[in-house]
């Protein structure tokens, strides 16, 4: 028992040490990198969203001061809420479960397991913090380029996420370049710690403190989430899952290493999504970034332009030297001169004549250029307009600016929400809330279609293409040349104009059902000839029989032809 004891102590101080080695490590790569330029962006811009060090938890105080125009906080604002309500809206759909096989996918029963499923995925993020969540990370995004959440399993809401601030994690990628470790380091009290993980996991300082009723001491905790290499793929516990996450104390070094807690996922269990980011750096660079100099700027002009105003409405005086005093030449200061005027009394030091119009032009200037940086324009167009946009209107009046949108909407898709209705779907059969899927989707794969405004906007930008196809064939068409519509496969222009609009492919009948629909259209038509044919035929045998060709009633035009086909000769006419 002493040798399992001594070897279970080793190994947990090893991974202590390495646990320790890999939160610093990271947290210096940051730091070097990264630090200082957020510390700027968060100065000018967002002074509230930044935890740098672990004494910031909780810090209050004036950390406003340094911006003076908000332009820039409005732009981030805007970004922050246009991209909430055009990928992730709480108010319709903007995504829907699917398959790869189309042929599987038109069987009812899978259509409306899908659809369920979709509706009660709909109903989990509802009722949990999701979309609280999505806003703050749009808004990391804007602003600082990457963002993260862990997402943690709850009996409640079946799904909860802990958001983090820029300053609070450190991040890691592996070899193809996908975010896989996060370190964070952060402060609990005592009494945090002891609801958190449970008197018996603290160390024996901490349990002093809390037995003495001292319950605001402070431990540091260091959170590391990784990769498992050491798990033993025979055994399903949660310490040999692929992704392991443990608790240390950092500054208890006693039996337990100071180890709170130890658990595992069977994937990532965090969203670490990054608006743009080259490859090989772990963090992503952000709209922010792109405005700083605007940002500062926007702030020396708007100083300027107060002290052009205070220089004409409070301008510096000159008073004689008979006067006590020294001078002053700021806004309303006084000066003391010898010398003579006509009035013998108080003048202006010298004459002001700086125009403030010249600088609210150049304000105005720097907004504009802010507001474009932030994407505010597009936004603003979108929630402006007096009547409601489809989405090939919003694409065609903001072409070119949704095509700069789309790589960081297709980042975002793959790196924050696929991944996160990835999880959401594995805790639902962990929760047993899955409603049984049909017998043919046995070991099928589903995929993820998003139908969101801005999604369907991209994939609008297509249209454009179509309709302009469409009308040279009208054009060519119009001049003689008919045969050139022999060119166009209508049937499939509809099926790919419908994808690239969004629309629900139940709308579009299928191949089979268009073949059986245009059989019976011809068929249709041929008896509806037929019958036009038999009324003709009936009209004219009518009009032969009005014509009298004798002087019996019975002779007529009708008649006479009736006995030319029946071999009998006509009677000569009258």
């Amino acid at each position: 028992m002493p040798d399992d004891l001594n070897r279970k102590n080793n190994s947990l101080d090893a991974q202590r040490k390495k646990a320790l080695h890999r939160g610093k490590t990271l947290l210096q790569e940051r730091q070097t990198g990264w630090d200082g330029h957020w510390q700027a962006i968060a100065t000018n811009l967002l002074p509230r969203l930044s935890r740098f060090m672990t004494t910031d938890r909780n810090r209050g105080g004036d950390r406003n001061q340094a911006i003076i125009d908000s332009a820039g906080t409005w732009a981030l604002r805007t970004l922050a809420a246009g991209m909430m309500a055009g990928m992730t809206s709480p108010a319709r759909p903007w995504f829907k479960l699917g398959l790869p096989d189309e042929d599987l996918a038109e069987h009812h029963s899978v259509k409306l397991w899908l659809a369920d499923v979709t509706r009660l995925m709909q109903r989990i993020f509802r009722k949990s913090n999701t979309y609280n969540t999505f806003h703050g990370m749009y808004r990391e995004l804007g602003g600082f380029g990457t963002s993260l959440s862990v997402v943690e399993s709850n009996f409640d809401t079946v799904i909860h996420n802990n958001l983090m601030t820029i300053g609070q994690f450190s991040l890691g990628t592996n070899h193809l370049g996908m975010i896989d470790k996060v370190a964070r380091e952060f402060k609990l009290t005592v009494e945090e710690a002891v609801e958190w993980f449970g008197l018996e996991a603290l160390g024996p300082e901490a349990r002093n403190a809390y037995d003495c009723s001292n319950y605001g001491k402070q431990i540091e905790i260091l959170h590391i989430i990784e990769p498992n290499p050491d798990r033993d793929p025979r055994k399903i516990d949660k310490l040999n899952m692929p992704f392991k996450s443990v608790y240390w104390d950092k500054r208890d070094t006693t039996v337990k290493m100071g180890q709170l807690k130890a658990g595992g996922y069977h994937r990532f269990p965090a969203i670490a999504p990054r608006w743009d980011v080259l490859w090989g750096d772990t963090w992503g660079s952000s709209p922010a970034m792109d405005a700083l100099g605007d940002l500062l700027q926007l702030q020396n002009n708007q100083l300027r332009k107060d002290k052009a105003i205070d220089y004409r409405v409070d301008p510096p005086l000159q008073i004689p030297t008979a006067m006590r005093g020294q001078g002053d030449f700021l806004p309303g200061g006084i000066s003391y001169y010898d010398g003579y005027t006509p009035n013998g009394g108080v003048r202006t030091a010298f004459e002001v004549n700086l125009d403030p119009n010249l600088l609210l032009e150049d304000i105005a200037d720097v907004r504009g250029r802010i507001n474009k940086a932030f994407y505010a324009d597009l936004f603003l167009l979108i929630a402006d307009t007096d009547k409601r946009m489809t989405a090939t209107e919003v694409a065609e009046r903001q072409e070119e600016k949704l095509l700069m949108l789309g790589p960081v909407l297709e980042r975002l898709h793959n790196e924050m929400l696929s991944p996160y209705i990835a999880m959401t779907f594995e805790r639902m059969i962990e929760s047993g809330i899955l409603p049984p899927p049909p017998p043919e989707l046995a070991e099928v794969e589903l995929e993820v279609e998003y139908v969101s405004v801005l999604a369907q906007a991209q994939r609008a930008v297509g249209v454009n293409a179509t309709d302009r196809l469409v009308g040279h064939i009208g054009m060519l068409a119009q001049l003689g040349k008919v045969d050139v519509v022999d060119k166009f496969d209508t049937d499939k222009s509809v099926e790919r104009y419908a994808d690239q609009l969004g629309v629900d492919p139940d709308l579009i009948v299928s191949g089979e059902n268009v073949a059986l629909v245009r059989s019976q259209r011809a068929q249709q038509q041929a008896a509806a000839q037929a019958a036009e044919n038999a009324a003709k035929m009936g009209s004219a045998a009518a009009s032969l029989g009005s014509i009298q060709t004798g002087a019996e009633p019975q002779q007529n035009a009708a008649s006479d032809l009736m006995n030319l086909f029946s071999g009998y000769n006509a009677a000569p006419p009258a």
